[in-house]
This record gives C-alpha cells, structure tokens and sequence, in this order.
C-alpha cells in the first residue's frame, strides 16, 4: 500500500511527536514539585483543610508584634484582615522591620501559626508583593 520511505517518514514524525510531548510532560511535572504557592492570612484562615506542602505567606509585619529569643524569631504577618503568627530561627534581612511587606516560606502548624525556614525581603523599603497590594487595595 505505501511505499518503505513513506512507512519510514511517518515512523520518525511518531517518535519525534513522543519524544517532545514526553519531554514536556517531565519538565512541568519537574516545575510542579518546586512550585512554592503566595497566600495571605485571610486565604489561610480560608483553607479547608492544612497539608504538608512548603507554602509562602505574605503581609505586613505586625506593630509591636517582634520578639526575639536566644532561639528564635516570633513575629505577626497581617493583611490587615486577618493575622498569622510565625517563628523563625536564623539571620534575618536587614530590611526586615515592623510595618514592613514581608514574605516568610515554610510550613504551617495550624491556621494561626506558621513555621519559617526563610524569611525573603530581596527589595528595597517601599517594595510590596503584588498579591499583597492587591489584598490591601481591596480593603
């Protein structure tokens, strides 16, 4: 029926077609395992159920809401809806300050507490999260 160049032509269009949807595949599922989601306080108070997954919150750092121990850092994330506490052992950004945008990432423990691994404030004073501009402007 068709000739051995077309069977041969058709074949290589196959495997190149496999190869690439195969090799999109594995990068998203690859992105998906580091993906590391933005939440506010209000959408963790919102949240049904709390999972394993390393998240990052983001807000203003809380008014007289800073207390440093010997081993670790405890301060209050707020968009200005609601608030989470988080702790936090380690060196923290110079800029990191009350009444500041700040975004821990880590784990939570419940809805009101949030366990830091790393605190980010790569921007200057005035910088603000996107999302949490967002959140601010809709208040």
């Amino acid at each position: 029926m068709y000739g051995r160049k077309v069977k041969l032509r058709f074949l290589f269009i196959i495997l190149i077609l496999t190869s690439l949807i195969l090799t999109v595949f594995l990068v998203l599922k690859s992105l998906e395992e580091n993906v590391v989601y933005f939440q506010s306080p209000t959408e963790i108070k919102e949240l049904s159920e709390i999972g394993s997954q390393k998240i990052r919150v983001g807000g203003m750092v809380k008014k007289n809401s800073i207390s440093i121990t010997a081993e670790e850092l405890k301060f209050t994330i707020s968009d200005f809806k609601n608030e989470i506490i988080v702790t936090y052992s380690g060196a923290v950004p110079n800029l990191f300050e009350e009444e500041k945008g700040v975004v821990a990432e880590g784990y939570l423990k419940d809805k009101n507490l949030f366990l830091a691994t790393k605190i980010l404030a790569k921007h200057d004073e005035n910088y603000m999260p996107p999302e949490v501009k967002e959140a601010l402007e809709e208040k």
